[in-house]
């Protein structure tokens, strides 16, 4: 079993920034975050394969949002610069405990709570 806590999540104006955390209880090959505006379908914003140190982010986030990953402290941030209104969405941390790749959402099956991110105009 793998725990996730996020924290960091809030309201912020348009052109602000944010930092999410996320920490696991132990060791995963992959982590990953996640958002899900409401009436639409849940997002991948950005994974990263904790061992190599590869990261993917959306297109929707390149250049505002970064990823990043402490092994030390089996902690994964999401640093969003220039923040959108349309970036709006509970934001989830997700975790794939053993995995060949880190880029298949459907391996990621241990999720934390979401923590609510608004941006207003």
């Amino acid at each position: 079993q793998v725990q996730l806590v996020e924290s960091g999540g809030g309201s912020v104006q348009a052109g602000g920034s944010l930092r999410l955390s996320c920490v696991a209880s132990r060791h995963t090959d992959c982590m990953g975050w996640f958002r899900q505006a409401p009436g639409e379908g849940r997002e991948a914003v950005a994974l990263i394969a904790t061992g190599g140190g590869s990261t993917w982010h959306a297109d929707s986030v390149k250049g505002r949002f970064t990823a990043s990953h402490d092994g030390a402290k089996n902690t994964l941030y999401l640093q969003m610069n220039s923040l959108k209104p349309e970036d709006t969405a509970v934001y989830s941390c997700a975790a794939a405990a053993v995995a060949n790749t880190c880029l298949r959402e459907y391996l990621y099956n241990y999720w934390g709570q979401g923590t609510q991110v608004t941006v207003s105009s």
